[in-house]
């Protein structure tokens, strides 16, 4: 029977800590130049900084090292190991190198003898900025050439099948960034998922099947799409690095939005695709990004961030630096050689200290598993948008507020809330007719629904936001909205500008001419905002945007005055901005409170709770001390709330 593990991978509510892992002398030539006793060097002082989670690579062309033998004109005859026939063994059959084979199963023992789990990446083709493919397939696009599926499924059955019974390893990763080793339709990379999960499936359907990819699209139209790999996969994953993600290499990696940039991809993906989501890779991207000393405060936030927002793990990139290594891709890419945790040296980088705290405190807290957080809205995205611009920065504006979202596509079926989020909706269809009445009856029902408007064009606005266009042109240069209550300016971006006139609808903001810019309408028993400047998307290319000093720092108060007027069960009354507040009911007189200060200096928060809600205990950080909870630089803090039971 296939080994099954007692405990279910990455549990909801739980947080793991690990690597992705190449062994420390030799990088992508792990498996070429087999060193089993670097190898288990290795392990011990992961082991010992509490990484117990490791991704690992059977690199493709030395697994199954095949070459394509032709005859004339070029035609195929057979493949072979080199020049050797294959060999008449279930391995030989599938083109798969036996040595390679029992290394990885020597990786496996040694692991599980230092208390290591693995998670196994079967078709590792892309690594690091290069392609690695057998000699018979360099010429062709292995996710879509049939023959290249063909043998990919056996090397995929072969290794299953060989290891499903061992106790180190515990989940199937289709592959590094599979997505990467060659272009193909929506159809086809539907297509090679399936083939490759249910490869895995039919050798081993006791392991869930992760997805291994990055970089996914939101819209269901698209290659490689959030909702495809959820509906072939088990676990979906993300590999956020500003560095490489749109949008996102604009800030200082200690400041706001990259400390929340994997939580809110990964939160993306499980929400749009309905199955789990854990950020499987993630670094700092080196020295060049942000100092080793500085590292923790870009790691502690986004590691407190993800566990509170249900992300199930973090795996950085990677376990050792690789800087002495001469072969491609690190004689290409200098940027891919000090990504480790720990030095060629064996010193450990700050870094480890901070996953080392953080993996203890989630196992010395006083229940097993974080229940999942309040949400206070629905993000809507939609067709003919930048969906993740926008989802970025409407997370980051509704944390600053004090609230949480979650997100689903436009296509999809609402999902029940107080609060319905469209921000910056561009384009000519956005959303159906059907979907659109369906969200109105909502609004009339009692929701408050808010939309941004980007190049959207839209059915007349008066009967649901109480307003008419009188006209539409191209913006000319820059302008400010100013709030009518206490008369705060913030920037008026995007292409066009809509002059309005309320009819209904109460103006809370205009341009200094007198045009509204921000309005709100009664609908029925509900609410409509509406905001003609394209915030969300505008804030997506501003770099600095939610520092202190930019003209659009004071941004998220306008999801404050929205979120103002939407019912809450939240308890705690929240003071500082830039600090980010989950709570999570642990039963309907108990509540988790996870605080995560964003700052890159201490803040102390007042105790502010609403009326029948009392501070039980301080579960991780300083004690409380006459001013509040006091929580240093870039670092978080976890308090118990319990509620008064009236007699």
């Amino acid at each position: 029977m296939p080994h099954r593990s007692s405990q279910p991978f990455l549990p909801s509510g739980g947080f793991r800590v690990g690597c992705n892992y190449w062994a420390s002398h030799a990088g992508t030539h792990t498996w070429s130049d087999w060193r089993p006793e670097i190898v288990s060097a290795d392990f011990s002082q992961l082991a010992d900084a509490r990484l117990t989670l490791l991704r690992i690579f059977p690199l493709w062309p030395d697994f199954q090292p095949l070459q394509r033998l032709a005859t004339g004109n070029g035609d195929l005859l057979e493949y072979r190991l080199g020049e050797e026939p294959l060999p008449d063994t279930p391995a030989g059959q599938a083109g798969v190198d036996a040595v390679m084979l029992e290394r990885l199963r020597a990786l496996a023992d040694l692991a599980h003898a230092r208390g290591l789990q693995l998670i196994v990446g079967l078709v590792t083709g892309w690594m690091s900025g290069r392609l690695f493919t057998p000699p018979a397939f360099a010429n062709v696009n292995v996710i879509t050439d049939p023959e290249a599926i063909k043998w990919q499924v056996r090397l995929v059955r072969c290794i299953v099948d060989s290891l499903r019974n061992h106790p180190a390893i515990v989940a199937w990763d289709l592959g590094n960034e599979c997505n990467c080793m060659g272009r193909a339709s929506a159809a086809e990379a539907w297509t090679w998922t399936h083939a490759i999960a249910t490869a895995i499936r039919a050798a081993d359907p006791s392991r869930p099947v992760i997805s291994g990819m990055h970089s996914l699209q939101a819209s269901a139209h698209k290659p490689w799409a959030i909702r495809d790999q959820a509906e072939l996969t088990d676990f979906l994953t993300t590999h956020p690095y500003p560095l490489w993600t749109p949008h996102c290499d604009l800030d200082a990696p200690n400041t706001l939005r990259p400390q929340l940039h994997a939580t809110t991809e990964s939160r993306l993906y499980a929400d749009l695709g309905g199955k789990p989501c854990f950020a499987e890779e993630m670094g700092s991207m080196g020295p060049f990004i942000v100092s080793d000393a500085l590292t923790p405060q870009f790691l502690r936030p986004s590691l407190f961030s993800l566990w509170a927002q249900d992300c199930r793990a973090m795996l950085w990139w990677c376990a050792y630096d690789q800087e002495h290594l001469a072969h491609a891709p690190y004689d290409w890419i200098p940027v891919e050689r000090e990504l480790g945790l720990i030095r060629n040296s064996r010193e450990e980088k700050p870094a480890v200290a901070t996953v080392r705290e953080f993996s203890a405190l989630i196992d010395r807290l006083p229940f097993a598993s974080l229940p999942p957080r309040q949400i206070d809205a629905i993000c809507i995205l939609t067709e003919d948008q930048d969906q993740w611009a926008v989802a970025q920065n409407a997370f980051a504006l509704a944390k600053l507020a004090g609230a949480d979202l979650a997100f689903q596509m436009g296509d999809a079926p609402l999902r029940d809330a107080p609060a319905y989020l469209l921000p910056s909706i561009a384009g000519t269809k956005f959303l159906s007719r059907r979907r659109w009445l369906e969200l109105l009856s909502r609004v009339e029902a009692g929701a408050t629904l808010y939309l941004s408007l980007d190049t959207a064009v839209l059915a007349g606005l008066e009967p649901w936001a109480g307003v008419e266009v009188q006209t539409r042109s191209q913006r000319t240069g820059p302008d400010e909205m100013i709030f009518s209550d206490d008369q705060q300016r913030l920037p008026v971006t995007g292409t066009f500008n809509l002059a309005l006139r309320a009819t209904r609808a109460e103006v809370l903001a205009s341009t200094a001419d007198g045009n509204p810019v921000f309005t709100r309408c009664a609908l029925g028993c509900g609410q409509v905002f509406l905001l003609t400047n394209p915030l969300e998307r505008a804030l997506a290319d501003t770099p600095g945007a939610y520092s202190p000093k930019s003209p659009h720092a004071e941004s998220w108060r306008i999801y404050a005055r929205i979120f103002a007027s939407v019912p809450s069960d939240r308890a705690w009354i929240k003071t500082h901005a830039l600090l980010s507040i989950t709570e999570h009911p642990l039963d309907g007189n108990q509540r988790v409170l996870v605080l995560i200060n964003h700052n890159t200096a201490a803040v102390t928060e007042p105790v502010r709770l609403k009326s029948g809600w009392n501070l039980k205990s301080v579960l991780h950080g300083p004690a409380l001390g006459k001013n509040g909870v006091h929580i240093p630089a870039c670092d978080g803090a976890i308090l118990l709330l319990t509620r008064t039971i009236s007699a």
